[in-house]
């Protein structure tokens, strides 16, 4: 009898003692692996990625004893992982390296709900995906470019230099129906922003593409497109050489008084030497002629007798048989 009482009592007391065991070895495999991630945050940053991490998969085992540690290794983690794209970045290693970094990171922050440090990694996300646009569109890859600004988008509407992108990528393709849809987000989302100087950039750009579309229509002697282009490029502003064009196309269709109000219009901005006057008033003159304003356009071919319209101000004033 003695015997079973004495067995019992030793046997309880080392079953509690070796559990207890158990589990202060488990912490301490925890506080390990923690001060392992603390050590190499300064000097390695991928080894105390490493070392966290494994402080908390043995947290996770270990249950309510290793929590704190555990905790502290989450707060911790999402900003290692920011650290990593940003020393790609500030490293200038190749742009999809640091994309991959930098999704890793939103990853992490999104898991650990870390806001700060979700939204530094999409900074540089946004920063490596701009720089892939870049490369993408200097190698003509405009397909690819395209997919870059949908990522940036994606994680930054309001992002006004992808919105640029998209427009200098689609004015390169000759799409002037989503150039002039991106142009437009473009002036839409700067005036926003209270970035004049953006709109005013914007605006120039939408203007001179638009501008030389029409140009070029003119050339082909297509017209009724040459003045859709023209008008949509008067949609974002004025100059003397859009107006000179709207009096040419105009003249060509021999709608005079059209004709004859741009080139006055352009000829009032132009403030160059006679030389650069002498398109507009050859314009001038077309339309006055058309209307049969004979006195007045031979005084406008006369004004219009430099350059390269002298040849032919000159023919018309002999037509004419101007004084």
């Amino acid at each position: 009898m003695r015997i079973k009482v004495f067995s019992g009592i030793l046997l309880i007391p080392f079953f509690i003692n070796f559990s207890s065991l158990v589990s202060a070895q488990e912490r301490n495999d925890v506080i390990r692996a923690y001060n392992e991630g603390a050590k190499n945050i300064q000097t390695d940053v991928p080894a105390a990625i490493k070392a966290f991490e494994e402080a908390i998969a043995i947290a996770e085992k270990v249950g309510e004893p290793a929590n704190d540690l555990k905790e502290k290794a989450k707060n911790i983690l999402p900003g290692l992982y920011v650290r990593v794209a940003l020393n790609s970045l500030n490293d200038k290693k190749p742009a999809v390296e640091t994309a991959e970094a930098a999704r890793n990171a939103v990853k992490v922050a999104e898991k650990y709900e870390n806001k700060t440090a979700r939204g530094n990694a999409v900074k540089i996300l946004v920063q490596a995906y701009n720089a892939m646009t870049i490369d993408y569109f200097n190698k003509k890859d405009y397909e690819n470019a395209l997919k870059t600004t949908d990522s940036i988008l994606a994680l930054d509407p309001d992002y006004l230099t992808a919105i640029n992108n998209r427009a200098l990528i689609y004015r390169a393709q000759g799409n002037s129906d989503s150039f002039e849809q991106a142009i437009d987000m473009l002036i839409n989302k700067s005036r926003a922003a209270n970035d004049s100087a953006r709109v005013k950039q914007a605006s120039v750009m939408a203007l001179e593409y638009f501008r030389a579309a029409g140009s070029q229509a003119i050339q082909a002697n297509r017209l009724d497109e040459a003045l859709a282009s023209l008008n949509k490029s008067s949609k974002y502003g004025e100059d003397k050489d859009l107006f000179y064009y709207l009096a040419d196309a105009y003249n060509r269709k021999k709608d005079f008084d059209k004709g004859e109000e741009y080139a006055g219009k352009g000829l009032a901005l132009e403030t160059g030497s006679s030389e650069a006057k002498a398109k507009f008033y050859f314009q001038l003159a077309e339309a006055q002629y058309g209307k049969g304003k004979t006195t007045e356009a031979c005084e406008s071919y006369k004004n219009a007798m430099y350059g390269a319209f002298a040849a032919a101000a000159k023919a018309q004033r002999t037509n004419l048989k101007c004084q």
